[in-house]
């Protein structure tokens, strides 16, 4: 009788399929990430809170790391730039929130996370704010109002260019291993790296 109920509630596992077990296991697994971090999250324990078993996990994240990312993914919203008027402000006010989100309680998962991907390029990859191109977006919408404005010249809406600035407070990140820059930092990055390269990409228009 034990076997048939256990053969019983397997098959009720089983039941969903595709996109909505998916689903389910990515809203397990962003719970059990908010409750208790990267540290806590389990694979046992995404599996008993979305009522599947760990190989249809497996199957979809090979393991605990790139589930963690996929759940943190869910977590992070797209954020619209800022649009404050001009390219210093805007630039200076991307880089403040990025700064706040990195102590906040997300920053400390994606740190968790950071950290434990280690020297893992591909899964850092995906940790990257999930592409290159989401990162950039944000970045070269603001160059182009800037470029409207007659602030910078169309030759400065390059991706590379664009995402400078947010790659150097990162690396300040990964590098000093703080939990937030200070202040001063992110102007310097502003005034003495990303406005000049701006400049010097070409004549503005005018």
């Amino acid at each position: 009788m034990a076997g048939e109920a256990a053969n019983r509630a397997d098959a009720g596992q089983t039941r969903r399929r595709g996109a909505v077990l998916e689903e389910a296991i990515l809203a397990a697994a962003v719970d059990e990430l908010t409750e208790s971090g990267y540290a806590g999250l389990t694979m046992d324990k995404v599996a008993a809170r979305s009522g599947t078993n760990k190989n249809a996990i497996y199957r979809r994240w090979p393991n605990r790391l790139a589930l963690g990312i996929a759940a943190y993914r869910q977590l992070a919203t797209t954020v619209q730039p800022p649009d404050t008027g001009s390219l210093r402000g805007d630039a200076l006010d991307f880089l403040r929130r990025a700064n706040r989100h990195w102590s906040s309680p997300l920053g400390a998962i994606l740190r968790e996370l950071l950290a434990a991907a280690g020297g893992t390029s591909e899964l850092q990859a995906q940790l990257q704010e999930q592409s290159s191109d989401a990162v950039a977006a944000p970045w070269l919408t603001i160059l182009g109002r800037a470029v409207a404005r007659g602030e910078a010249s169309p030759e400065a809406l390059h991706p590379r260019v664009a995402t400078v600035a947010i790659v150097l407070l990162r690396n300040e990140f990964v590098v000093r291993g703080v939990p937030t820059a200070p202040d001063d930092v992110l102007v310097e990055i502003v005034d003495e790296v990303y406005l000049p390269l701006v400049r010097r990409r070409g004549p503005v228009p005018g």
